[in-house]
């Protein structure tokens, strides 16, 4: 029972001080001595009951003020900064120049690989460029053939299809030369694994010596760390309250006693299958790197109130295993309305569900309407 000891006593006061007679609403019909009707559940107080001068009506209490989350964060790499690399030819491995964790510039070169179809395609990118070689020699003399007078129109038309074929094939070759080895293509025979960008060494799959059969396969990545990610995880209870541009307060495991300000640059639009949160994205501009992947961290992100609603101890109605309240919903006409409680003290409580702000209750006396 949620009525204290002075509620109580009040309660008794107000019956006392009620004239008897008034209480028998189902035998006297007059208004005079009437102290509220019930049509359905509608429970009307009519301008003669005495109730009027008993009952305390008042709007329900929002709360409106700015609230601060505390979430679960980690750092991560940019996706976009993260790059793997592939060995684009099967081959040996006969050098390997960096070591995991070793920060490295665009251009460097990270492995050397002997490749016997690396060695194909220079074959080809030389007789490629001998055959144009020889047709534009060939052509050259056609055409001057066929000035002097000396030469059918065929031969010289015959002479710019070869020069025209001879092209395409050169061209072919070198491109496919420069897609297998970049720019070094014309310093050395061997397949150079050069850096995409600057980053760090942060995976590393293959030894000096060994033997690259798959193509597909991950050698290394290099990650650019230059800007990271902290990623919060928000409870599904919390989520639609944060959004992109919302202050965020970043505190690291690994530096304790300072604090990070960020802001939140992306939300995802999905939860996560398996925790069940949505993760919320602060980019953090690293250059000195003092953020490392996989670092723990602890966000705070200030969002507006959900609006909670508190109503006083007095307006709550015991009813066998339910709570409920008097809800005005005409001038002195009322009707009960089951609501479920959270957060309380000795004078408030918080209404979780039944009430919405603007709703106007009894706070007092309503245990006289109380069947």
């Amino acid at each position: 029972m949620r009525m204290n000891t002075t509620l109580r006593s009040a309660v008794i006061f107000l019956l006392a001080a009620i004239p008897l007679a008034a209480c028998n609403r189902s035998h006297d019909n007059s208004d005079d001595a009437q102290m509220f009707t019930d049509n359905h559940g509608l429970l009307t107080v009519p301008a003669s009951s005495p109730l009027r001068s008993h009952l305390v009506i008042q709007t329900v209490a929002t709360e409106g003020a700015a609230q601060t989350i505390e979430l679960p964060a980690v750092v991560e790499a940019d996706p976009a900064r993260v790059a793997n690399i592939l060995a684009p030819l099967t081959g040996r491995v006969v050098a390997l120049k960096v070591a995991l964790g070793d920060r490295v510039h665009k251009g460097q070169v990270l492995a050397i690989l002997a490749s016997g179809d690396l060695a194909q395609a220079y074959d080809d990118d030389d007789k490629a460029r001998d055959s144009l070689n020889l047709a534009t020699k060939a052509l050259s003399r056609a055409r001057g053939v066929h000035t002097a007078g000396a030469a059918a129109d065929k031969d010289l038309e015959a002479a710019q299809s070869n020069y025209t074929q001879a092209l395409a094939e050169a061209t072919r070759a070198r491109t496919r030369l420069l897609s297998l080895n970049g720019e070094s293509a014309s310093r050395t025979r061997q397949l150079l694994l050069t850096a995409p960008q600057s980053g760090v060494v942060t995976g590393l799959a293959v030894a000096a010596g060994a033997t690259v059969t798959d193509p597909t396969a991950t050698l290394m990545t290099v990650t650019n760390i230059d800007s990271v990610y902290v990623t919060a995880n928000v409870a599904e209870s919390d989520i639609g309250r944060i959004e992109p541009g919302a202050n965020a307060d970043i505190a690291l495991i690994s530096h304790p006693g300072q604090i990070l300000h960020g802001k939140v640059a992306e939300v995802n639009a999905t939860v996560e299958p398996d925790t069940r949160r949505q993760k919320v994205r602060i980019v953090w501009a690293n250059a000195d790197g003092r953020l490392m992947p996989n670092m723990f961290a602890t966000v705070r992100i200030v969002v507006p109130s959900m609006g909670r609603i508190f109503l006083p101890q007095s307006a709550l109605l015991m009813n066998n295993d339910t709570i409920s309240v008097f809800v005005e919903v005409r001038p002195w006409v009322f009707q009960r309305r089951v609501v479920r409680i959270g957060d309380e003290t000795d004078t408030t409580a918080r209404a979780l569900n039944g009430l919405a702000a603007g709703d106007r209750i009894i706070v007092r006396g309503g245990v006289l309407l109380n069947d």
